[in-house]
């Protein structure tokens, strides 16, 4: 596998593409020795079958505001490969929503859903509109135009979008309705669905969960835990959330939350009424944090910065791509952090990365550590064809034992002498592996 080849190629086929550039590449620097390995893997195409979707789908989305304003974005759906089951992952509605992100996300879910164990593909959808400040009834009619587009597109056995940044329960509820309305039919094709209709116990706060028990595994192979560890993230939305909530009951403090106007610190813990108020804060529909001081006079409004700063001995980042740079890993590295943990997805630059490994501070990438929304999401899948509902407690150690076997993986993969982990590598190895041979199986198609 000639890696500068490839990436020259690819760049030339999709210029200006960055994030989909950089996630290709990382994925690609991790599995080179393996590739070497199955000459199998090359005579059949395999890397370059895989770094292209099988179509990206755009489509423009005429909608009304309260004033009755038109105004048109624009939608997508990129199914990147459905080798061990249907596209699945989330829809995005955001300002910066575009072709490189999707596609990076897109690619990064395939190596995610793999790592599950559960039968998922990878894809990736959205918009670039934008929720912030509308109105109930503007984003419902916003919705209901995207579906009208996307309907076409998926289905419960082929391509099973979910809940991404600015889709929540409200938006999924608005997509689903108007689905069942076209589709004439009620199947669980999109996930994070309410729980009474057809929606998962803990969906929630899944990805949340899921990022704490995966980096609970981490401590464990450290000889340490949560308990009286001090915890920086960032974001605000369900994925912190289910953070501090699980953090703050495995004996952990969170102290920070962050928007896009700044980070809170908290020195006395995030947790109880601080946590509910969390989700207020993301029901406002205003994208801010700084109301939180007025809330609790004792925190502290920091605006315009990321929290990475704040000495800490566990950094999760939950917010966006690319938040976390090598700048901010040095003060980190400073402040003598003991494990990081990507709970967003390719929240790190790539200079973080490297500066992480080569202090030997414990990293865990997002396709493996954010893996828990989406495996909740195939539980969700589970639960709507067998017509069942299992209880929070069920969905939840069903959930514990994915991220453990998940860490399993990486450990296996990625274990260097000396014992410590390229959590990268083997999160990449392992889920290359299973959709590789998936796609060997069932030939050139």
């Amino acid at each position: 596998m000639d890696l500068n080849n490839i990436m020259n190629n690819l760049e030339k086929k999709h210029p200006g593409e960055e994030e989909y550039h950089q996630a290709v590449r990382e994925v690609l620097v991790s599995i080179e020795d393996i590739v070497k390995e199955h000459p199998e893997f090359e005579s059949a195409g395999i890397i370059d079958r895989l770094i292209e979707p099988d179509r990206v789908l755009m489509f423009k989305i005429p909608w009304v505001d309260d004033d009755g304003n038109v105004h048109v974005n624009l939608g997508y759906r990129i199914q990147f490969n459905n080798a061990i089951g249907p596209y699945k992952g989330g829809l995005r509605f955001h300002p910066s929503v575009n072709l490189s992100i999707l596609k990076f996300l897109g690619f990064e879910q395939i190596f995610k859903n793999a790592l599950t164990t559960l039968p998922m593909g990878g894809g990736k959808g959205g918009s670039d509109f934008n929720p912030k400040g509308k109105s109930d009834a503007e984003i419902m009619r916003f919705c209901q135009a995207f579906m009208l587009e996307l309907w076409k597109l998926i289905g419960s056995d082929t391509d099973v979008p979910a809940g991404d940044i600015g889709v929540g329960g409200k938006e999924i509820g608005y997509l689903y309705g108007m689905y069942k309305k076209l589709q004439r039919e009620n199947t669980g094709v999109l996930t994070g669905k309410g729980l009474g209709w057809g929606g998962s116990l803990i969906r929630p706060e899944a990805t949340g969960f899921g990022g704490v028990y995966f980096t609970h595994e981490m401590l464990t192979a450290l000889g340490e835990s949560y308990k009286g560890k001090t915890v920086t993230i960032s974001g605000f939305g369900n994925v912190a959330w289910g953070v501090a909530l699980k953090v703050s009951e495995l004996g952990g403090k969170v102290v920070t939350l962050s928007g896009p106007d700044g980070y809170i610190y908290d020195e006395a813990g995030i947790s109880g009424e601080k946590i509910d108020y969390m989700l207020e804060l993301r029901a406002s529909n205003q994208d801010v944090v700084a109301p939180y001081t007025e809330e609790f006079p004792d925190s502290v409004f920091i605006p315009g910065k990321h929290p990475w700063g704040v000495k800490c001995d566990i950094a999760m980042p939950c917010a966006i791509q690319n938040e976390l740079n090598g700048e901010d890993a040095q003060h980190l590295i400073k402040n003598g952090v003991k494990v990081v943990a990507e709970v967003s997805n390719m929240g790190c630059t790539p200079e973080a990365i490297a500066a992480f490994h080569t202090h030997k501070i414990p990293f865990g990438p997002g396709k493996a550590v954010n893996a828990g929304g989406v495996a909740v999401s195939g539980l969700e899948m589970t639960q709507n064809a067998m017509k069942l509902v299992w209880t929070r407690e069920e969905v939840d150690a069903k959930l514990h034992h994915i991220m453990k076997s998940i860490h399993d993986s990486c450990v296996r993969f990625g274990a260097l002498p000396g014992g410590h982990v390229d959590y990268v590598k083997g999160a990449n190895v392992a889920g290359f592996l299973k959709v590789a041979n998936a796609m060997l199986d069932q030939g050139i198609i």
